[in-house]
């Protein structure tokens, strides 16, 4: 599953980033690695970008980053 499908609300730990270069490296700079909690928070309508919490910090993601990333849930 990836955090773009997750449920609003559900709690998920980030299990992989499917993306090198640099949007796996701007990723990992905000927080975004694996063992992270992940929970979606909102999105915006049609549903991009989407304010994700990761950990203690408060993201805004789009929706094509938020695809590249796997989770599992919690």
């Amino acid at each position: 599953m990836t955090l773009a499908e997750l449920q609003h609300g559900s709690l998920s730990l980030i299990a992989a980033i499917n993306s090198n270069g640099e949007a796996c490296k701007r990723l990992n700079q905000l927080g975004v690695i694996p063992g992270a909690e992940a929970r979606i928070l909102r999105a915006a309508p049609f549903g991009d970008p989407m304010q994700v919490r990761v950990d203690n910090t408060v993201l805004s993601i789009r929706k094509r980053d938020a695809d590249q990333i796997q989770v599992e849930l919690v």
